[in-house]
């Protein structure tokens, strides 16, 4: 028989087990993007810190975020290509712009800095399609007088996975090629004419980093950590823009988001003298109604955290806040979309 002071100290254990129970940490989890990993990891980090819930982020590609989110086997998505409105409303889904970044061709010649070489839509497109073969073509050597450019071949290197990066990059090409328009498109998956395949951005900027005469293109934010040479590049308005914050800022300006069904809106080839003409959005896709109503409310709190306390660590990144008009309009909608099992809205 158990003496009332064993089970005095059972209870007692067992209550310490309860309690360590109850303030557990909760993960949330999500999947997507990768045009988006530097920034959604240091989040995740600095959150972690300051709330012990952990968010888990697996960068698997925009096409992957899309299919796991809509298997409601994450608690959010993340991809770099928005849905329309007809989209969401047939997965049951919001989504909303959580940062907005760009996208850049890097390149691997020898005694070529960063920022240095500069296409224009046209070429890029051309190279892209096979047609320019060499770095010493014309087409090329007219737009950089002042380089001395090697007759070695182009080594293409593009995504082999689904990738909201393909899209706005293919996006870009279509709207300034019409024989890429007509040819190839523009899709988070395309069939390339040529070139070396790789996974994610991780893997196109290892490619271009270890093959001489490479081009490939990558969010920015890859190019700078791998110290790849960023190409610049001929905007609409005909002005020379290399990428970073300030032509990303310059092109997401005057973006009409509270005219946009479903935050649905693209950056590409945005009118300014100072925009990067591949800037783009990344998206967060939630379930209107979630299966896991507890996952779902941390995780509006970590991006609500994000866009409060998070605009520094994204700029160190080279990647733009979104502005606090449009915070409010993303806010509201999580306000009257986002509804637990009986219809009641997650947040008060």
């Amino acid at each position: 028989m158990i003496s009332k002071a064993s089970r005095l100290i059972l209870h007692a254990a067992l209550a310490a087990i309860l309690s360590v129970g109850s303030a557990r940490a909760l993960d949330i989890s999500g999947a997507g993007a990768t045009f988006p990993l530097p920034i959604y990891a240091k989040w995740a980090q600095s959150y972690s810190k300051e709330t012990g819930n952990r968010v888990n982020y697996q960068s698997i590609g925009s096409g992957g975020g899309i299919r796991q989110i809509k298997a409601r086997t994450v608690t959010f998505g993340a991809s770099d290509q928005p849905l329309t409105a007809k989209e969401l409303d047939a997965a049951g889904l919001i989504q909303w712009p959580q940062v907005v970044g760009g996208v850049t061709p890097v390149v691997n010649l020898d005694g070529v800095a960063s920022n240095e070489l500069v296409l224009d839509g046209a070429t890029l497109a051309r190279i892209f399609l096979g047609e320019i073969k060499l770095w010493n073509d014309p087409a090329i050597r007219a737009l950089n007088p002042k380089i001395a450019l090697p007759a070695t071949a182009i080594v293409v290197v593009h995504r082999s996975d689904g990738s909201g990066t393909t899209f706005c990059f293919t996006d870009y090409l279509a709207r300034v090629s019409a024989d890429w328009k007509e040819k190839v498109g523009a899709n988070v998956a395309v069939e390339w004419p040529l070139g070396l395949g790789a996974k994610g951005n991780e893997g196109v900027a290892n490619n271009v980093a270890t093959a001489k005469g490479a081009i490939g293109y990558v969010e920015y934010a890859y190019a700078k950590q791998n110290k790849l040479a960023a190409v610049s590049l001929v905007n609409r308005d005909g002005k020379v823009v290399a990428p970073g914050k300030e032509s990303f800022e310059a092109a997401a300006a005057n973006a009409d988001w509270a005219g946009a069904p479903g935050f649905f809106h693209l950056l590409t080839e945005q009118p300014g003298a100072a925009s990067w003409p591949i800037a783009a959005a990344t998206f967060i896709l939630l379930p209107k109604q979630p299966q896991d109503a507890a996952a779902a409310l941390e995780a509006l709190k970590f991006f609500d955290w994000a866009f409060s306390k998070g605009a520094a660590a994204a700029q160190e990144l080279d990647f733009e806040p979104m502005p606090a008009s449009v915070v409010t309009l993303i806010r509201k909608s999580w306000a009257a979309n986002v509804k637990d099992a009986n219809g009641k809205p997650l947040l008060n």
